[in-house]
C-alpha cells in the first residue's frame, strides 16, 4: 500500500472545538467540538481517568492535548478511530513546524539579560511534543480495552530487542539501563537549573508593596513547596513555635509540615497584624486573603500576577524574565 505523503506546513488547522470546565459533577473538563457538541471518545476517556482518582489538572492537560489532536484530524479529514501510524508521523511534522496560536512575542527565542533566561520560542517545545504523544498513547490504549477505535495503537513506545518493554521486571535494587528514544519522541536538551539570582531576589523583594507578598516569596524561598500547595494553606496549618508550616502535596496529597525561616513567620506576623479585626482567622480560613474587602481567598491566578509583564509589577520593574516556577527551584 502507498503511503500518502502530506506537506504539513500547508495544513490548514482551524482553531475548532473547546475544552470547558463543568461546575458539579464527576467529570470536571468536557471537550466540544465545532458545532458545541460533547466529543463522546473524549468524555469516556475523562470518565475513567476521573474514576481513577486522577486530578483536574491532569484532565485539562489532557483535553488540551487532545484538542490539538482533533484539530489535526480536521484538517486532514481522517476520523479518530481510523488512524495510522503515519497520521501520528504527520501529527508530529506538524507539531515542529507549525508556530503556536496566540500572540507572537518579538523577543522569542532571546536571552533574558538579567537572569540569563531564554525567552519561549514560537515553536512548540519538545516536551510538549512529548506530552501529546503520550497522551494519545493513552486515549487509544483506553478505547482499545474497550473494543473501540483502532485495531492497533498508533503511537509507538519503545521496545527491547525481543519486542518487549522497556524497563520491565525491574530490580529496584539495581540502576535502569539505557535505552533508545522511543519512534517520534523528541531529543531534550539538557537544561541548567533555574534559580533566582540574590541581586535579582533583593531587587524583587523591594518592589514588594505587602507585608502579605513578602510573607508569601518568604515562604516560597524558605520551603521549597510548589505554588499551589502554598496558596492553599489553611489558619489551623501553622505552628509558629516550631516554625512549621504545613501543605497539601500536590501528588499524594498528603499533608506534609515543611520547616520555614525567622524571616518568613516574621512577615507573616506583620501581613496578619495589618489585616482588620473582620479579616478570616478561624481554623479553616485561608491563609492568603485579598487585602481588602471582601476577603477572598488569594487564588492561584491572582498569584500569577506578580510574574506579570505590565510594568506595574514587581518582577517586570527588574527586567527579569522570571517565572511563576523559579521560587521553588531557588530554595533547593
Amino acid at each position: 500500500m502507498t503511503t500518502v505523503m502530506r506537506d504539513v506546513r500547508s495544513l490548514r488547522v482551524r482553531q475548532i472545538g473547546r475544552l470547558i470546565a463543568v461546575g458539579n459533577g464527576p467529570v470536571p473538563y468536557q471537550l466540544l467540538d465545532v458545532d458545541g457538541s460533547e466529543v463522546r471518545p473524549v468524555s469516556d476517556y475523562f470518565r475513567e481517568l476521573s474514576a481513577s482518582d486522577y486530578s483536574p489538572h491532569s484532565l485539562r492537560s489532557d483535553g488540551l492535548a487532545l484538542l490539538r489532536w482533533l484539530r489535526f484530524l480536521d484538517a486532514i479529514d481522517v476520523p479518530w478511530d481510523r488512524v495510522t501510524r503515519t497520521d501520528v508521523t504527520d501529527f508530529v511534522l506538524w507539531l515542529r513546524e507549525t508556530p503556536k496560536p496566540g500572540r507572537p512575542n518579538k523577543r522569542a527565542g532571546q536571552i533574558n539579560p538579567v537572569t540569563a533566561k531564554r525567552y519561549l520560542n514560537t515553536k512548540y517545545a519538545s516536551a510538549t511534543i512529548d506530552h501529546n504523544l503520550a497522551v494519545l498513547r493513552e486515549f487509544y490504549d483506553h478505547h482499545l480495552s474497550v473494543g473501540d477505535g483502532p485495531l492497533v495503537n498508533p503511537v509507538p513506545v519503545a521496545k527491547t530487542a525481543d519486542g518487549g518493554r522497556v524497563n520491565a521486571h525491574h530490580n529496584p535494587m539495581t540502576t535502569f539501563k539505557p535505552h533508545r528514544r522511543a519512534p517520534l519522541r523528541q531529543r531534550r536538551p539538557r537544561r541548567t537549573p533555574r534559580n533566582i539570582p540574590d541581586r535579582l531576589f533583593d531587587q524583587v523583594f523591594a518592589a514588594l508593596r505587602s507585608n502579605r507578598d513578602r510573607a508569601m516569596l518568604a515562604f516560597f524561598i524558605a520551603t521549597g513547596a510548589r505554588t499551589s500547595e502554598l496558596v492553599g494553606v489553611t489558619n489551623e496549618r501553622l505552628n509558629t513555635g516550631q516554625q512549621l508550616i504545613g501543605v497539601i502535596r500536590k501528588g499524594t496529597r498528603a499533608l506534609q509540615w515543611l520547616p520555614a525561616s525567622t524571616d518568613a513567620f516574621v512577615w507573616l506576623k506583620l501581613y496578619r497584624h495589618e489585616l482588620a479585626a473582620d479579616a478570616p482567622r478561624g481554623p479553616g480560613a485561608p491563609l492568603w486573603v485579598a487585602l481588602r474587602r471582601p476577603w477572598k481567598p488569594l487564588t492561584y491566578d491572582a498569584a500569577r500576577g506578580w510574574y506579570s509583564p505590565a510594568p506595574t509589577r514587581p518582577w517586570a520593574r527588574t527586567g527579569a524574565s522570571t517565572t511563576f516556577g523559579m521560587p521553588r527551584p531557588t530554595a533547593w
